[in-house]
């Protein structure tokens, strides 16, 4: 992360720097405090100080610097700009405006602080708790702790997706792939891969050993698989899809689809092996995730674009469910191989991780 502020923030600067290791998430840091700093950075001179735009043009700025100082890392720039209590009485509202620039898009966060209600510190440190929100969120960190609101004060937050994600959104290019590095990589043709589909919500230990054994077992790299539309949940938008993408910078690709059903990710990424949880595996030989059409003529579709399915055991109110416990028609079982529960057993569950964390 590379950061610009101006009137508020450096609190947040402060706790950052205040971890070791800080040097590996904090590139550079500019206190954009004179109007001449602030105007050098967002190359204009604002009708307003504080306002969306301007922390849009600093989170700018500031990803452009983070990739002339080390663009060997998935990168974020981020701008703050505000306006809080002083030494003398304001007439305009105390807020404050936070963006952040990556290769995703751009988020915007704003805030109006209820004026006369805190100290200057305390606006200070408000201010520099919705920058470690953001840079949080850009770090793929998915539940934050609430902030110290008061009354009707709200963040309100914005997306503006890259043009990329908002062309899979429109439907326009079937799928994304999210690099390491955080970058949205050129490719026309993922065909023979190992794919793990999920909503990742969150991301969790149980993702990643499975993609890791699931590898090791099929001699090539798995990529995980975010579809912004299911066949059994709300679609996912814009906003959430870049957040739940960037729990994986850093640490493996991303593929972002519009592939709901397994016929449709078939003929996306044909001659592809999916990994997937007996539970899963129960749903695909389902007709209702086909329209009630037949189900051996689903699998037929499958077979032709040469899909493939390792699967994983899975608990569930107490019981251990694997292929063999499957209806799996005759013709296509050599369609499916098993993971074995010596390979892979582990009970983690998305919904207990977010009901542990106040979330639904």
């Amino acid at each position: 992360m590379t950061m610009n502020f101006a009137g508020a923030g450096s609190a947040a600067l402060y706790w950052l720097h205040s971890v070791g290791g800080s040097s590996r998430t904090v590139l550079e840091a500019t206190d954009r405090y004179t109007p001449a700093s602030l105007i050098e950075a967002t190359g204009f001179t604002p009708e307003r100080f504080t306002s969306g735009r301007v922390a849009k043009a600093l989170a700018k700025h500031a990803l452009g610097r983070a990739r002339y100082l080390d663009d060997s890392y998935p990168l974020f720039g981020l701008g703050c700009t505000a306006t809080i209590a002083t030494d003398r009485t304001k007439r305009g509202q105390h807020r404050c405006a936070i963006a952040v620039k990556d290769a995703l898009g751009m988020a915007l966060y704003t805030l109006t602080l209820t004026k006369g209600k805190r100290t200057r510190k305390e606006e200070e440190e408000l201010v520099s708790l919705v920058i470690l929100k953001a840079a949080a969120e850009a770090c793929g960190v998915l539940y934050v702790p609430d902030l110290p609101l008061i009354g009707e004060e709200e963040v309100v937050h914005k997306y503006e997706a890259a043009t990329k994600l908002e062309q899979l959104w429109q439907g326009d290019i079937p799928y994304l792939l999210v690099g390491t590095d955080g970058k949205v990589q050129k490719t026309n043709d993922l065909s023979g891969v190992a794919i793990l589909s999920g909503s990742f919500n969150p991301l969790h230990e149980g993702h990643r050993t499975l993609a890791k054994v699931a590898a090791e077992r099929l001699g090539k790299p798995v990529y995980f698989e975010l579809p912004l539309i299911n066949a059994d949940k709300d679609p996912i938008d814009l906003a959430e899809a870049r957040r739940r993408a960037l729990q994986f910078a850093g640490t493996a690709p991303i593929i972002l689809s519009r592939a709901p059903l397994f016929s449709d990710k078939a003929a996306f990424f044909p001659d592809s092996t999916f990994v997937l949880g007996a539970d899963t595996a129960a749903r695909l030989v389902a007709p209702r995730f086909y329209d009630n059409e037949d189900v051996e003529a689903a699998l037929g579709q499958l077979s032709k674009h040469g899909a493939q399915f390792l699967v994983a055991g899975r608990s569930s109110k107490g019981e251990f469910t694997t292929l063999s416990d499957l209806a799996i028609p005759e013709g296509y079982r050599n369609m499916f191989a098993e993971l074995p529960e010596s390979a892979f057993h582990m009970d983690i569950s998305s919904t207990e991780l977010r009901e542990k964390q106040g979330q639904t």
